[in-house]
């Protein structure tokens, strides 16, 4: 059995299992959403509601939110697993937000909980912060882990069959739920070939990444590559280091080409 027929065994599990779907726990770190400069929550009593396969959320409680800059609006929905929930507005001076908060003030009796707390759509809010650390893109998951290791494996990476990389000294990122990620220093990668990219992307766990295309001798392989040029203070080792999408390279390790592995990024 493979490593990828355990995923989808683990994942069709999750899918049906509606047992403790969802919980909430305690976050000790304060947090801020700010709109226009202005904060809406700040709170240092918030709790992770985790349900699953969704990514953390943050719910805050009613008395740590500006309620005097929300106003209720008409727009409901329905989750089986939490309730009806009750929308609001967020409005700062001339600016309003539509439907950006929610709550359950009625929910079910599987998670009574909740019903004096409301939480925000993470990107209708201008900025988040954990204590005075930015944080990008969703609420950071306390369980997930991430790892990175100096290595001395060889490591090749080739591209319609063109060799774009070449190292012993790789970084291997092992990150929960993600496939190994191989950084590269840059002096071992075929510089000549990659053209830098206006492209930018953003994770909670690693900060604001870069990206290269690489030239090819019939096509242009479009952001194959990304790097962090100062990534959080948490993963100094990734710095300026390359890597390419294994989804779409070839990645030899040790003489072994490894599988690609299938993501939401293939």
């Amino acid at each position: 059995m493979t490593i990828a027929d355990l995923h989808a065994i683990a994942t069709n599990a999750t899918d049906t299992d509606t047992t403790n779907r969802v919980r909430l726990e305690p976050n000790l770190r304060r947090v801020r959403a700010f709109v226009d400069g202005v904060a809406i929550v700040d709170s240092t009593h918030s709790v992770y509601l985790f349900e699953k396969n969704h990514l953390p959320v943050y719910y805050f409680p009613i008395a740590d939110v500006r309620f005097d800059l929300m106003q209720p609006t008409d727009h409901t929905s329905h989750c089986p697993f939490k309730g009806d929930a009750t929308y609001w507005d967020i409005v700062v001076g001339d600016r309003r937000i539509e439907n950006a908060v929610w709550g359950y003030p009625h929910p079910i009796d599987a998670v009574p909980e909740i019903a004096g707390y409301v939480a925000f759509y993470w990107d209708r809010v201008d900025a988040w912060f954990e204590e005075d650390d930015q944080v990008y893109v969703h609420a950071r998951d306390p369980y997930k882990r991430i790892d990175v290791l100096q290595s001395s494996r060889h490591v090749e990476v080739q591209i319609d069959g063109v060799t774009v990389a070449d190292t012993h000294r790789p970084r291997l990122l092992f990150e929960t739920g993600l496939p190994v990620r191989y950084y590269i220093p840059k002096v071992d990668t075929r510089l000549d070939l990659q053209r830098p990219s206006a492209t930018v992307s953003s994770c909670p766990y690693k900060g604001t990444a870069s990206y290269y295309s690489v030239q090819l001798p019939d096509r242009l392989a479009e952001d194959i590559v990304w790097f962090y040029p100062t990534p959080i203070p948490e993963i100094p080792k990734i710095e300026n280091h390359l890597c390419f999408y294994n989804e779409h390279v070839d990645i030899i390790v040790d003489g072994e080409l490894q599988p690609r592995p299938k993501t939401h990024w293939s």
